[in-house]
């Protein structure tokens, strides 16, 4: 039986902002050859693996006991954010996390609910719109995107209360005429830059798994196969092992629009509730609750490994030359051909799988990935996690 540790985390890979990327241990390199030195030692910080710690303080710059405090904050505020999305109703504008992430921000859009957002602990943010709002203006854009010329995507910056729009360098006007086609008020955006993103599907050989000629990266178990990202394959293509020997077949995928897939794997296959660095380490997935824009988060692909960075935004649209996608999440983690697909993982918690983006791992970049709950929920899928393989698959 294939024992194959297929990635099964939570992170993404997209083009956007102005946040440099950061580099993170390998999960997977071409001829699962590692682009950073092995981590020094052990580092035990709970609800995160050694191999995520180790990735959080190299490319965060942090010490171990930083990623301690940080992790433990981005928990409590994964559930501060739950609690007040439902009490503030149409007067949430929104969360994110302090650039040091010791410092959950709210916003409100009805100055009177600051008090129940302090009595939480998290500070609040008095902002004009809610965040309600923001996702209906970005709307208005996704269905006037045909007239998107030089336009590279947009998405709702909860931070700054507006939603961004990117256009292509040195065409900031032709973006402004697409803000006002769409019939979004100026006020309500804030214009910049950025070069159109591409995928990040590669031809070569590699790691993880074939479609044909092309190469792809796992994301994440799920009960009868894995998930990972919809341009990797379309309904019915078969994948292979690495070494060419059969693995499975895409049974759903959605590309342009949403960017995900599910592939069914052969009975030779087993998929499990990891990421692999590639030499010997895992980092175990035990859910997949989403965090906050702010929060610390690592991708695993097989071009460039494991890379670490911060969620920077959800609800982004982006437009690839092969069309438009919407409803993914941006990064400042950076990604190359061949990552498509993989995982993305903020603690231990899964949370998407890498789309596309901008830059590579060399000078940094900007990527996006589609979150992983939508993708369970559009295919009616579970996700393998530690809590439930063993009844998931019969082992004792």
């Amino acid at each position: 039986m294939d024992r194959r540790r297929f990635t099964a985390i939570g992170v993404v890979v997209a083009a956007v902002g102005a946040a440099a990327a950061v580099t993170l241990p390998s999960f997977a390199g071409d001829g699962g050859a590692p682009r950073s030195a092995p981590p020094t030692g052990p580092a035990v910080v709970e609800g995160a693996d050694p191999e995520v710690v180790e990735a959080l303080r190299r490319d965060l710059g942090l010490d171990q006991a930083q990623v301690a405090a940080r992790l433990k904050t981005e928990r409590w505020a994964t559930g501060v954010v739950d609690q007040l999305r439902t009490e503030l109703g149409a007067d949430y504008g929104g969360s994110w996390l302090s650039a040091d992430g010791s410092q959950l921000n709210v916003a409100v859009a009805d100055p009177a609910e600051a008090r129940r957002v302090r009595a939480t602990g998290a500070v609040p943010k008095v902002v004009e719109r809610g965040v309600g709002q923001l996702d209906a203006l970005k709307t208005r854009m996704d269905r006037a995107a045909a007239g998107a010329q030089q336009v590279s995507g947009w998405y709702v910056d909860v931070a700054s209360n507006s939603v961004v729009v990117l256009a292509e360098p040195g065409s900031e006007s032709a973006g402004w005429r697409f803000v006002a086609r769409a019939g979004v008020p100026r006020q309500a955006v804030r214009m910049a830059t950025e070069a159109q993103p591409r995928l990040f599907v590669d031809v070569r050989g590699g790691e993880a798994y074939l479609n044909g000629a092309g190469r792809c990266s796992v994301g994440f178990a799920v009960v009868g196969g894995f998930v990972t990202a919809g341009h990797c394959g379309r309904v019915g293509d078969r994948t292979t092992h690495f070494d060419g020997s059969p693995q499975g077949v895409f049974r759903a995928s959605s590309f342009p629009g949403d960017d995900w897939a599910f592939v069914q794997v052969n009975s030779n296959t087993t998929v499990l509730p990891e990421v692999t660095d590639f030499r010997g380490g895992i980092a175990r997935v035990a859910g997949s609750q989403e965090v906050p824009a702010g929060s610390s988060i690592c991708r695993s692909g097989s071009t460039t490994g494991v890379r670490c960075g911060t969620v920077q935004a959800r609800n982004a649209t982006v437009r690839y030359p092969e069309g438009l996608v919407s409803g993914l999440v941006r990064t400042n983690v950076c990604a190359e051909p061949g990552d498509s697909g993989g995982s993305w993982i903020s603690g231990n918690q899964a949370q998407g799988v890498t789309s596309g983006g901008s830059g590579d791992c060399v000078r940094g970049g900007t990527t996006f990935y589609q979150p992983v709950n939508e993708i369970l929920q559009r295919n009616n899928l579970t996700l393998v996690t530690t809590q439930n393989f063993r009844s998931l698959s019969g082992r004792r």
